[in-house]
């Protein structure tokens, strides 16, 4: 009763200090380090190829001239770019697939610091594509920097969700959002005329992605692990108290370790799940849903459309060939403006009004832009009016549906679960993302202005079922988050606890009897599930 008593004390205690959740050294500069060679890369790598985009198509025509003795023609020119544009994501979507099993083998952080590989290469091989005379080497490039970028944006929203404190998870989770939108942003400036926005200087546009890799390979060694990865996974309590203290900046950690440890307890599963066991858990089955709609309308609401032919935008909303390259640098920077709002908000707004909130507004915005563009011929103010829609849509989807997704994505689900989760998230997000750049010109040409009505439908699908389905998880527990799916789930309260699936499970008393001696002792055991 004593030890009870005393507990309960201790417990009061603890929650009063996470009140106060005070953002240290370590954990500030993991996150903008892990998000600068990351997804400001993913950012950076969207936009760049708008400014260069006429000097690259030359340089493929030169090149083909130069082999074959003629020009290339005007439907292979247009496969040659499209493949350029696109091919990007199928290397993201290869990268997507490949993360599950690095994260597990090397951890979040290390698989972060080894992906700077990729961006190296790639980097190199587009830099010198114009040098050596080879359009291919470019081609090869853009598919190596997307195996880049789609392991990079499952690691590291994997990592700052296990390194962050629940009172600061969403705004943390946001950093990703808002380095894409500097990634954009910087790919817009630097493809100005005055910098490498001419034809002998593009290739600069694409070496500058050595800066961020290089910059996260050399810092990010320095900081900790996941401490959730470091005890639940590789059972190393002595580290993972280390990690939690630098992160937390305090050195009373015992309280955080302790809540790891009975989170693991009650869901009886420490072993890594796969994609198979996963699709096949009912306790999870609606998370999954939540996670493919959430990051499908990410891609198909009509964004990176907007970013892959924003100068076929801008020029047809009447701008001036030579004001659209300038005019284009608003569309970055409202993007960064809101991705930081939405940052500074969603500890007090939540997850669930941004992210409804956001394609709301879209919705509203999509249809004013399509009047806009089907009368703007005959109204002389109507072209500003597009700029203004194409402004809004751009800010209303960096408050929520530009970064959340990949913070509940985090949320949902249990340490040996999210590794598969986030390898369906960027399945879909990058399949998502090819058929959108590879689609939208021929939606453009078929239905010409009314093209956005499509995106306005994807925007009130999504918010039409994330009104019914989400819950809000703000400041709430991966446990609590989780018994909020449990009635949707149609499971007991027990078996959402567990979060079992077929097949892997055993009793609760050996599982916690393996588990716990395997953390004392600090090391890793065969007979741990």
């Amino acid at each position: 009763m004593e030890n009870k008593q005393q507990s309960n004390s201790t417990m009061k205690e603890n929650n009063a200090v996470k009140k106060k959740v005070n953002w240290s050294g370590s954990l500030i500069v993991a996150s903008l380090t892990g998000a600068f060679g990351s997804s400001f890369l993913y950012g950076y790598n969207l936009s760049v190829v708008n400014a260069p985009a006429g000097y690259i198509k030359k340089f493929y025509n030169e090149t083909w001239e130069r082999r074959y003795g003629f020009s290339v023609d005007e439907g292979t020119l247009t496969l040659l770019w499209s493949i350029t544009v696109s091919i990007f994501a199928i290397g993201g979507l290869v990268g997507a697939i490949i993360v599950t099993p690095i994260v597990k083998f090397f951890g979040r952080k290390c698989t972060l610091v080894l992906n700077n590989v990729f961006a190296v290469a790639a980097a190199l091989l587009m830099s010198l594509s114009l040098l050596a005379g080879s359009f291919e080497m470019l081609i090869l490039g853009r598919i190596i920097m997307g195996v880049d970028a789609g392991i990079s944006l499952s690691a590291l929203p994997m990592y700052l969700s296990e390194i962050s404190p629940k009172e600061i998870r969403g705004s943390l989770g946001q950093v990703t959002a808002i380095f894409i939108c500097i990634g954009v942003f910087t790919g817009q400036v630097l493809g100005l005329p005055e910098i490498f926005g001419q034809e002998s200087r593009w290739p600069f546009l694409f070496g500058a992605i050595i800066v961020p890799a290089l910059i996260q390979a050399v810092i990010l060694p320095f900081l900790p692990e996941s401490p959730r990865y470091l005890l639940l996974e590789k059972h190393n309590r002595s580290k993972a108290e280390k990690a939690f203290q630098r992160f937390l900046g305090k050195d009373d950690v015992s309280y955080e370790i302790e809540e790891v440890l009975a989170e693991s307890r009650v869901q009886r599963n420490t072993k890594l799940v796969s994609i198979v066991q996963l699709l096949r858990t009912r306790a999870v089955r609606w998370q999954i849903v939540t996670v493919v709609v959430t990051m499908g309308c990410y891609q198909l609401c009509g964004l990176n459309a907007i970013w892959y032919y924003t100068n076929n935008i801008f020029s047809e909303s009447g701008i001036k060939s030579e004001t659209i390259p300038y005019v284009t640098l608003s569309t970055g920077a409202v993007e960064t403006l809101a991705a930081v709002f939405s940052g500074l908000v969603i500890e007090r707004l939540g997850r669930r009004p941004l992210l409804i909130g956001g394609f709301g507004l879209m919705i509203v915005f999509f249809a004013v832009l399509t009047v806009s563009l089907t009368l703007q011929s005959t109204v002389h103010w109507l072209p500003y009016l597009s700029i203004f829609c194409i402004l809004a849509i751009i800010a209303s989807f960096c408050i929520g549906p530009g970064g959340i997704p990949f913070v509940l994505t985090g949320e949902f689900f249990q340490q040996s679960q999210r590794p598969a989760a986030f390898m369906i998230a960027g399945t879909v997000n990058w399949l998502s993302n090819f058929a959108v750049g590879l689609l939208f010109p021929f939606i453009q040409a078929g239905l010409q202005t009314y093209c956005f009505l499509v995106f306005a439908g994807i925007c009130f699908a999504g918010a039409t079922y994330l009104f019914f389905v989400l819950p809000e998880t703000k400041n709430k527990t991966f446990h609590e988050i989780s018994q909020a799916f449990a009635k949707r789930n149609k499971v007991t309260s027990d078996m959402q606890e567990m979060n079992h699936y077929p097949g892997e499970r055993k009793s609760s008393e050996e599982q916690e009897s393996n588990f716990t001696s395997s953390v004392d002792n600090g090391e890793t055991k065969k007979g741990i599930v």
